[in-house]
């Protein structure tokens, strides 16, 4: 009979929780979920090595577990820090992890760009959320924000480095799911940017999985620029017969339209699994297929309230019933009062007057 594995206990802003040894802070506090769960910009728990880096997910451990109930001296990445048995975590219910936190926003909106009402990540923005829960109204920063060329590294992605936060994910994407990587960090500091090694472009058949992992609008799809916001899109799930990656989808509608391919996210973000395996999809399904006769719908996507996608999102909705035509025997609003055809104001030309402009000028004239 095998033996039964021993849970550690561990209590994340007073709600306590029975989670395996090795488990992870962050992994620990998602499976309680809500607010109680620290925002992370840089994790991705379906590549290894991420966290660590833009240290958004700290929390107060008040006691480091039952044996050694003393607290650690300094605020720890949930991210990057395993549970002990009987450990106490304080997150949203410690004032030094919410003040640390809006600093770390802060830090992030140094040289981050105002541009979200031309981003076409804007309304999916994960910076946007973060900032509007957790960041500041002013900044305190007076000097010249950083600024990089847009670049091009393929035929479908556009890098916006000004925007880019260093969440080092695009690059273990490549790493992890593709051949090659030919595109990392250069330079250090304030002067660290993404890019791609003598300018070569990437080309693979899993890079545009590096734009779903993107946090922020830094990689942006070149086949869906500028040519709708988010929450005027319809998401809906759907898959296809594909030999390169498991062919399921999120396709973003208009109408019939198809405007874009994406791969399919869960409640944090994270590009969903499907048989313990990670579901990436590859650039024939997010490029290529943009035609609704090319997948199988499966229905709508399940998107959360408070995301500004779910307002377009028309699910068992019916549409209001026109009170107008009913009152009126069936004739239409314009037909009863038509104000063009009584003003004339399409077809008289005011600069064209010798005066100025009286309301006789454009009275109806009866003959």
């Amino acid at each position: 009979m095998a033996e039964e594995k021993k849970l550690f206990k561990v209590t994340i802003d007073n709600i306590t929780i029975d989670v395996e040894p090795g488990t992870t802070i962050l992994n620990a506090a998602r499976q309680i979920g809500g607010d109680v769960t620290p925002p992370a910009m840089c994790y991705y728990s379906k590549l290894q090595g991420s966290g660590g880096k833009c240290r958004t997910c700290l929390v107060e451990v008040a006691a480091g577990s039952a044996a050694d109930p003393r607290p650690m001296p300094k605020l720890v990445a949930s991210c990057r820090t395993t549970v002990m048995d009987g450990m106490v975590v304080k997150n949203i219910t410690s004032e030094r992890v919410l003040d640390a936190r809006a600093g770390v926003v802060e830090f992030l909106l140094l040289n981050h760009p105002l541009d979200c009402p031309i981003c076409d990540q804007a309304g999916e923005c994960h910076l946007q959320d973060l900032s509007y829960e957790h960041g500041k109204e002013g900044t305190r920063y007076e000097f010249k924000r950083r600024t990089f060329e847009k670049e091009d590294i393929g035929p479908y992605i556009q890098l916006h480095m000004t925007r880019c936060i260093l969440c080092y994910r695009c690059t273990y994407v490549a790493d992890q799911i593709t051949n090659n990587r030919v595109h990392g960090i250069l330079d250090r500091g304030d002067h660290a940017e993404i890019s791609t090694y003598i300018s070569k472009a990437i080309d693979n058949d899993f890079s545009g999985n590096m734009i779903d992992v993107c946090p922020v609008g830094a990689l942006t799809d070149k086949t869906f620029r500028f040519k709708n916001r988010v929450w005027f899109t319809k998401p809906v799930d759907a898959h296809r017969d594909c030999e390169k990656c498991c062919g399921k989808v999120t396709l973003w509608q208009r109408g019939d339209e198809v405007l874009r391919v994406t791969a399919r996210k869960d409640q944090w973000g994270e590009v969903q699994s499907y048989d313990s395996k990670p579901g990436w999809i590859c650039n024939t399904c997010r490029f290529d297929k943009k035609h609704v006769n090319d997948w199988v719908i499966e229905g709508p996507t399940k998107i959360s309230r408070h995301s500004v996608i779910s307002q377009g999102h028309y699910v068992g909705m019916q549409k209001p019933k026109e009170t107008m035509p009913e009152v009126m025997g069936g004739r239409a609003p314009k037909l009863l009062m038509d104000i063009h055809e009584i003003s004339e104001v399409n077809s008289v030309d005011i600069s064209a007057l010798p005066g100025p402009a009286t309301s006789k000028t454009f009275e109806k004239k009866e003959q």
